[in-house]
């Protein structure tokens, strides 16, 4: 069974134009427009980064939202920050993506039986966004999961994710065991439709003070590739 390709470039093309956050329209704009020192020559994409990946994928990668000059500058989610340069370096180790780096919209990277998205699609202040912006922003995971026929496995990246994606499976008709499941980095939630695995943020916070290390990255998304039956890479 093939992903719904043509489903997933028209959600693009509405979670691309989306404004129905007005905090998170405003912040992601501002952003765009004051600009970091480092990328001041830039053009800010300054929209909601959408998912992409593999249409055919059987692991789903989670993340919370775009940074503010990550995302938020590039167009592409984990793209052109230090969270990304770790992530895509360990799925790239993990053979689950082409190249070790992810810097722009253009750059070669194409990603093998995965799929990355965020549970919220545009940069929040602070990197927090309302639970408001969160439910809103909701319908649009729910959507992508059911156009990504395949994916079996969810690999959340912090607890936000880890709790979205416990609500997606419910919106889908898989109910959350009770009592309910805690995030923890190789936390694993087994079920009937998707399996579940947790993995510590890749933030600076956590990867600069050794919270999260390359062997606990890689370690995760190799389960995470058993899970979803892609076999060794």
């Amino acid at each position: 069974m093939s992903g719904d390709v043509a489903g997933l470039r028209a959600l693009t093309a509405e979670v691309v134009d989306c404004r129905r956050c007005p905090r998170l329209v405003s912040w992601r704009e501002e952003v765009a427009t004051v600009k970091r020192a480092a990328f001041a020559d830039q053009e800010y994409w300054g929209r909601p980064a959408p998912g992409f990946g593999d249409p055919d994928a059987r692991l789903l990668v989670l993340g919370l939202a775009p940074a503010a000059h990550g995302a938020n500058r590039t167009g592409r989610i984990f793209t052109g920050d230090r969270s990304g340069d770790w992530l895509f370096a360990a799925m790239h180790r993990c053979g689950l993506a082409n190249q070790p780096t992810s810097v722009s919209r253009d750059d070669g990277l194409e990603l093998r039986g995965a799929y990355v998205t965020a549970a919220v699609r545009c940069a929040p202040p602070a990197n927090k966004p309302l639970p408001s912006e969160r439910d809103t922003c909701f319908p649009y995971l729910t959507r992508e999961l059911r156009l990504l026929r395949n994916v079996d496995t969810i690999l959340c990246l912090g607890g936000f994710a880890w709790e979205a994606a416990l609500r997606l499976r419910a919106a889908l008709g898989e109910p959350t065991p009770r009592p309910k499941p805690r995030f923890g980095h190789g936390a694993e939630l087994i079920g009937e439709r998707w399996a579940l695995i947790g993995c510590y943020h890749p933030s600076q916070q956590n990867t600069f003070t050794g919270r999260l290390t390359v062997e606990m990255t890689d370690t995760v998304l190799l389960r995470a590739r058993e899970l979803a039956g892609l076999g060794a890479p």
